[in-house]
């Protein structure tokens, strides 16, 4: 019996830490689907899902091998803690905030499944200037940075452009799924 890692991945604004959120919330009392909290160098803000961590906390994981993934965007490192990786081999579903650029690297592992959450450019500018964590120089070369992911494919894309539930909705659907997928036959 083998798990996954379940990596969703989407443009700043899109909406991952709140469609996470809702799906978590609906699955608290579902056995074998795990959400994977992100340690990542930056300070905690509203609506972030995530444990703050200095660079030199970051460091001092990284070199005592205590991180199953870690990458860099946006001057900041990010790490999901090496516990979760003990659920993967008992086929359980590892669900993890990633980074698109990090998910090119993870292309060929069998292991892994892509959740894009995605909306449209004028969407993502709103939110970005209404999340007001960004200078408007920051805000740009986020929306700009967009072009670059334009080629990466998800097993699953979740369009987040009305409301958190009906994308929440999606991702509850796609990881019910991936668990028949992946669940050994009774004998």
């Amino acid at each position: 019996m083998s798990g996954l890692w379940v990596f969703v991945c989407g443009a700043s604004g899109a909406g991952k830490d709140s469609v996470m959120a809702w799906a978590a919330a609906h699955l608290q009392s579902s056995p074998g689907i795990v959400f994977a909290r992100r340690m990542v160098t930056r300070a905690v803000h509203a609506a972030s899902e995530h444990d703050a961590v200095t660079s030199e906390q970051f460091a001092q994981l990284q070199a005592a091998g205590a991180l199953a993934w870690q990458w860099h965007a946006h001057g900041f490192s990010y790490g999901i803690a090496a516990r979760y990786a003990q659920h993967v081999p008992r086929g359980d579903l590892v669900v993890v905030n990633g980074s698109r650029e990090h998910a090119i690297a993870l292309a060929d592992r069998t292991d892994v499944r892509l959740v894009q959450i995605a909306a449209d450019a004028q969407e993502l500018l709103l939110r970005l200037q209404r999340r007001g964590r960004d200078a408007p120089h920051e805000v740009a070369h986020r929306i700009a940075r967009n072009r670059q992911f334009a080629e990466l494919r998800g097993d699953c894309t979740i369009v987040n452009q009305h409301s958190v539930a009906d994308a929440g909705q999606q991702l509850v659907a796609y990881l019910n799924g991936l668990k028949i997928e992946t669940a050994v036959p009774m004998r």
